[in-house]
């Protein structure tokens, strides 16, 4: 019961007509959030997925953002990442590197791939290990803030995708993952969709965050995003809260079996 408040009480969501001019919108969202943190703290943490959130971000690459921006304060991380060689294609960094970030001027330094031996190695559960001692230097550091209560790291935005099964990051459905609440970063060596080594930030860091913004579109989300609203929390993603504000940015076919009382 208390699940399913807390899920209604922070979940929002904004319907799109398209995903022009949802990505439009996320590039305004993370352009405001960068600017309120280099204000506030001299840093910016932002958190990045996979999938087809690159090329939304790429609204960001326009003259209005480029000359804006202050990037030398952005700090980049992955909420998870495929363990494979970091030029390989299914690798979240090099999407995010060939997509976005080799066109903006965020300092080498500030961008915090896996380790690259343990990524060519296929090593798991070393990637994570270092990953997890990353953020703990990071937050000794101040660059990451902690969470108030548990002392978790605290990440100003992340911005997240969802597979039509209902995973976030590579919290599956039905995997022991989820219910990880020790670790800050874990790893799965038998993923549903391959490729099936990844590392993953668990649900408490997830959910530390000052804002959440799940970007979804395309009909064959549309099932399980109903689901989510509905408080199905067999799913992952219907667990996603945050701190400040967890928001859902739909487009219309990802929105269209959303109950209408939701």
């Amino acid at each position: 019961m208390m699940a399913s408040v807390v899920g209604k009480k922070e979940r929002k969501k904004i319907v799109f007509p398209s995903k022009k001019e949802l990505s439009e919108a996320m590039a305004k969202y993370t352009a405001n959030l960068s600017a309120k943190f280099c204000k506030e703290r001299g840093y910016f943490t932002l958190v990045l997925s996979g999938g087809d959130l690159i090329s939304w971000l790429s609204e960001l690459l326009k003259p209005v953002y480029q000359e804006s921006i202050e990037w030398s304060k952005w700090h980049i991380f992955w909420v998870d990442e495929r363990v494979v060689p970091l030029d390989h294609k299914d690798s979240n960094y090099k999407l995010a590197f060939d997509g976005f970030l080799s066109k903006v001027p965020i300092p080498v330094a500030n961008i915090y791939a896996i380790d690259q031996d343990c990524a060519a190695l296929g090593d798991a559960k070393g990637a994570a290990l270092l990953y997890e001692e990353c953020l703990k230097r990071l937050v000794n550091r101040n660059i990451i803030r902690t969470y108030k209560s548990s002392g978790f790291p605290q990440f100003d935005l992340q911005l997240l995708g969802m597979g039509p099964d209902g995973h976030m990051a590579s919290l599956f459905p039905g995997h022991y993952q989820i219910k990880d609440k020790a670790n800050l970063v874990t790893y799965i060596t038998d993923s549903p969709k391959p490729p099936p080594k990844r590392i993953t930030f668990t649900l408490p860091v997830i959910n530390c965050a000052s804002y959440n913004l799940m970007a979804v579109c395309d009909e064959a989300q549309a099932d399980a995003v109903a689901k989510v609203f509905q408080d199905n929390f067999d799913l992952p993603s219907a667990w996603l809260t945050a701190d400040v504000e967890a928001i859902w940015f739909l487009d219309q076919a990802a929105a269209s079996k959303i109950p209408k009382e939701h």
